[in-house]
C-alpha cells in the first residue's frame, strides 16, 4: 500500500484526519532503501494514520496544506541525501540533475530543505503541531557544525528549522514511541534518540555554539565528544549551549534488532514511485533500488570522509536469511521483473553475518577503531553466510542472477582466511557486472591515513586476485576505483603520485574521481575547517581554492595532463 498523498486517498482509506503528515524533499518512492517510507509505514504499522508531502511548491499554499493538519505532528527531512549536496558539487556549482525528482531536472529541491520545509509549514499553519526533523540532513547538523556553503559555523538545525524535536538516526524505534507518547499526551523529552531545545542543560555540555564558532580548538574538542558518543551502548546523554538556551541530545537510541528489521521489511513495500508524482516523469534512483535488497544496516569502517557511522552507526546490523529471501520472492514476482536482482548489499556489501563479540556486548571502542589502520584481531571477518544467502537466493524460481553492486571491502576479504578466497571466487563467478566496485580512495601513505583507510599495498593483492579469477572464469571484468582528489592533506604533488600509481601499476586512467565534499560531522570535514590533524593537532596543508581542486582532479583523470 502506498501512503497517501492526496485527501482522496485520506478517504479511501476510510480516515477522517491524519495523525502525521511527512514532508520530504525526495519524490515518494514507497521502498525500504527510502527512509521516509520506511517511518511511514512503521508508523502506519502501529495504527497511526500517516500521510506523505513530497517536494511541496514553495510559493503558495496549496501544496503544504493539501493534507490539511496532523492531529499528532509534522515529519520533515531533506530526503535521502543533504540538499545542499544534492543541490550543488563540490565547487559549489549547482548541479542541473536531481535523480530524487520526476524528469530529473533539479527544480523542486529547495537550498536546506529542512529548514525551509519547517519555514513553509509555520507560514501557514500558526501555533501548529509540533514540527519533528529527521533523516540525514536533520541526523548529521544535530549540533553546532561547519557548513561548507556558508563557510561559517551554524547553529544546531533545530534552531535555525525553528522545530520542536529532533530524531536522529534511522529512528526505526524512536518514531513509535514518540508518535505513542503524543497520542497519550505524554511529554516525549525523555526518549533516547531525541533532541530538543531546553532552557536547562542536561547531560555532558560540549563547548557552547558562540565557543565553537570563534576557536577551533573548542570545535575540535566538541566534535571528539560529540562523535565519542553515538553508540547506544556507552553514549552519554550531551548538551550544547546556544546563547541562552540548550541544545540537548539524549543518548541514541539502541539498534534495531534482527527482528526488528525483518518485521520493517515485511511491511509490503510497493517499490515503486507513487502515480501522483509519477506522471511528471521517472526518476532516475528508482532504476537503481526497484529490484535491489538492502541486507545489512550500519558501517564499520569510520572512512574520516564518511558520515555512515553517525547517521546508521558503527554496529552493523544483518537482517535473517529467511527475511531477504521472502524479499527476493516478492520481487521475483513484481510485473516488470526480469529476473536480475541488481543488488545484495548495504553500505558495503560484505559486512553481512559477523560482528565484533566485544562491540555487541560493550559498545565501540573510543580508541581504536575496527579496520583502520589495520583489522582488529577481535573481529573476525567470515563470509560464509553472505556466500550461502546468495546461493540460496539464486536457486529462487524466476531468479536469473544476483549481482552485487554495493562497494566491497577488500581488506575484509583478504583478512578471511576461512572463506574470503571462496567469497572472491564465487562474486567474481557469478555476480559481478562486468566491473566490481572498490574505494581505496588514495594511494599515498600519509593521505590514507587522513582518510582513516588502509595501506595500498593490499589493493595490488587484491587486484592480482581479482584478475586471476576473472581470467579463470572467461571473463572481461575489472575493477571500479573510486578516488577522491582535494582531501585535506592531499596536495598536488601526492596527485601526481597517485597519477603515476594508476598508470604503472593498475594500467588504466580513473573516471571515478571526485572532489571533496566538506559535509557536516565528519573527521575530514573538521580536519577542512581547522587545517589540522584532529588527534595530534598539527598543521596540514587544505586546498580549497576551487580551481586547485579541480586541477588535483585533472592530474588524474586527463591523459595526457600537463601542468
Amino acid at each position: 500500500m502506498f501512503l497517501p498523498t492526496t485527501m482522496q486517498e485520506v478517504k479511501k482509506l476510510n480516515w477522517s484526519r491524519l495523525d502525521v503528515v511527512l514532508v520530504t524533499g525526495d519524490a515518494y518512492i514507497d521502498s525500504p532503501f527510502i527512509g521516509v517510507a520506511i517511518i511511514g509505514k512503521v508508523l502506519v504499522d502501529k495504527g497511526f494514520r500517516v500521510g506523505i508531502i513530497a517536494q511541496p511548491d514553495m510559493d503558495g499554499k496549496t501544496d503544504i496544506s493539501r493534507l490539511g493538519e496532523p492531529a499528532l505532528f509534522w515529519g520533515i527531512t531533506g530526503g535521502c541525501v543533504d540538499s545542499m549536496v544534492t543541490n550543488y558539487t563540490a565547487l559549489k556549482k549547482r548541479r542541473k540533475k536531481d535523480d530524487y525528482t520526476p524528469g530529473g531536472l533539479n527544480t523542486r529541491r529547495p537550498d536546506r530543505a529542512v529548514i525551509a520545509y519547517s519555514n513553509l509549514v509555520r507560514k501557514y499553519f500558526k501555533r501548529t503541531r509540533p514540527i519533528v526533523l529527521g533523516g540525514i540532513e536533520a541526523s548529521l547538523r544535530r549540533i553546532a557544525h561547519y557548513d561548507f556553503w556558508s563557510n561559517k559555523i551554524r547553529r544546531s538545525i533545530l534552531f535555525d528549522a525553528k522545530a520542536n524535536y529532533l530524531l536522529f538516526g534511522m529512528a526505526h524505534n524512536t518514531i513509535i514511541k514518540f508518535a505513542t507518547a503524543l497520542r497519550e499526551n505524554k511529554d516525549p523529552s525523555s526518549l533516547d534518540g531525541i533532541a530538543f531545545i531546553s532552557k536547562e542543560k542536561k547531560g555532558k555540555e560540549l563547548p557552547s555554539f558562540e565557543a565553537v564558532q570563534k576557536n577551533k580548538d573548542h570545535y575540535i574538542k566538541s566534535f571528539h565528544t560529540f562523535y565519542e558518543n553515538n553508540d547506544p551502548i556507552t553514549a552519554q546523554g550531551l548538551c550544547q549551549r546556544h546563547n541562552d538556551r540548550y541544545l540537548v541530545l539524549n543518548p541514541p537510541s539502541p539498534y534495531s534488532t534482527t527482528q526488528e528489521l525483518d518485521h520493517i521489511h515485511s511491511l509490503e513495500f510497493e517499490r515503486d514511485l507513487h502515480p501522483f508524482y509519477k506522471k511528471s516523469g521517472t526518476v532516475r534512483a528508482l532504476s537503481t533500488i526497484r529490484f535491489s535488497i538492502p541486507i545489512h544496516y550500519g558501517c564499520y569502517g569510520e572512512c574520516n570522509f564518511c558520515a555512515i557511522s553517525v547517521h546508521q552507526g558503527q554496529t552493523v546490523r544483518c537482517r535473517s536469511e529467511d527475511s531477504i529471501i521472502n524479499e527476493a520472492k516478492a520481487i521475483s514476482h513484481l510485473e516488470d521483473f526480469k529476473g536480475y536482482i541488481t543488488d545484495l548489499g548495504g553500505p558495503t556489501a560484505n559486512m553481512y553475518g559477523f560482528e565484533c563479540k566485544k562491540k555487541l556486548e560493550k559498545g565501540a571502542c573510543h580508541d581504536k577503531r575496527c579496520l583502520f589502520p589495520v583489522p582488529c584481531k577481535s573481529l573476525v571477518p567470515d563470509h560464509s553466510k553472505q556466500i550461502r544467502l546468495i546461493k540460496k537466493i539464486e536457486q529462487l524460481p524466476g531468479i536469473k542472477k544476483v549481482f552485487i553492486s554495493s562497494g566491497i571491502r577488500y581488506d575484509l576479504i583478504l583478512n578471511d582466511k576461512k572463506n574470503g578466497a571462496a567469497y572472491l571466487e564465487k562474486i567474481v563467478k557469478d555476480n559481478v557486472s562486468g566491473q566490481m566496485k572498490i574505494a581505496p580512495e588514495h594511494t599515498v601513505p600519509h593521505v590514507l591515513g587522513l582518510m582513516g583507510k588502509q595501506n595500498i599495498d593490499l589493493l595490488l593483492r587484491f587486484k592480482n586476485k581479482f584478475d586471476t579469477l576473472s581470467k579463470k572464469s572467461g571473463k572481461k571484468q575489472f575493477l571500479t576505483y573510486y578516488l577522491i582528489a582535494a582531501h585535506p592533506g592531499c596536495s598536488k604533488k601526492d596527485m601526481d603520485a597517485l597519477k603515476k600509481f594508476t598508470t604503472q601499476k593498475l594500467k588504466m586512467t580513473p573516471e571515478q574521481v571526485q572532489i571533496f565534499t566538506p559535509s557536516p560531522s565528519t573527521y575530514s570535514t573538521l580536519m577542512y575547517y581547522t587545517s589540522l590533524e584532529p588527534f595530534s593537532k598539527t598543521s596540514i596543508f587544505v586546498e580549497k581554492n576551487p580551481n586547485e581542486k579541480e586541477k588535483q582532479k585533472k592530474i588524474v583523470t586527463k591523459k595526457p595532463y600537463k601542468r
